[in-house]
């Protein structure tokens, strides 16, 4: 098996992993645990905020006089729909939503979508579901990312049932800074998961490089019964 990482040394060891997103089991096993974070070298991508939306969020110009393209950069990063919670960093959050709610699976949801069309970069898409129903947890995750050439999308997904306590995954887009960017390699990385949101969050943020960070959302669902604290904190307060 895969040793666990420490998240935050994961993070601070990597100076642009672009957009991650984070799920897990807390550590006292009572929580299915998420994140999602921005990060951003452009005025544009640098000029967000993250907003409450109902029980989701939705990213928005901090400075509506510098948004010079929002088609990649505005969008619903977490919805809820009834039990299921979904995180992405595109608005694939929407399609997965929709596909859901006429029956389909979240595999079969995103089969409409692809890696973005930023080229050389291509970003990844990346996206998760948590399912927290009854006292039980599931959650899965999926990155559809450019072939070789990008003439065609591969399609990955993550499934994971009954999550240990104290253990989760995370997946980003980027493997680090370059230009082109490079895409994310492997399966979600096996990292160590707390059981407190605050410092959790804390160190988190702390632990995205300082100049490229721009918002991050932590939520700990109870297991028990779906209840759930968040926590935004913006580069723009």
């Amino acid at each position: 098996m895969i040793k666990k990482q420490n998240v935050y040394d994961y993070l601070s060891s990597n100076s642009y992993p672009g957009r991650g997103v984070l799920i897990g089991r807390s550590a006292d096993g009572e929580y299915a645990v998420s994140a999602y974070f921005i990060m951003g070298r452009s005025t544009n991508s640098r000029n967000r905020v993250f907003t409450e939306d109902g029980a989701g969020i939705r990213t928005e110009a901090f400075d509506p006089a510098l948004l010079s393209d929002p088609s990649l950069i505005i969008y619903a990063p977490v919805r809820v729909y009834s039990t299921t919670t979904i995180v992405t960093n595109g608005d694939q959050t929407d399609t997965i939503f929709d596909g859901i709610a006429d029956g389909l699976t979240f595999e079969q949801s995103l089969r409409s979508r692809e890696y973005e069309p930023d080229g050389p970069n291509y970003t990844p898409r990346i996206s998760g579901i948590m399912n927290v129903k009854d006292g039980s947890y599931d959650y899965a995750m999926s990155i559809l990312k450019s072939n070789a050439d990008a003439s065609g999308c591969d399609r990955y997904t993550y499934m994971y049932e009954n999550p240990i306590a104290g253990e989760g995954r995370i997946i980003h887009t980027y493997m680090g800074d370059g230009d082109p960017l490079p895409s994310f390699e492997g399966e979600p990385v096996r990292i160590e998961i707390s059981d407190d949101i605050d410092a959790m969050t804390e160190k988190l943020w702390k632990a995205l490089n300082e100049d490229n960070k721009v918002s991050l959302f932590v939520r700990f669902i109870k297991i028990a019964d779906g209840s759930y604290e968040t926590r935004i904190v913006n580069r723009h307060q």
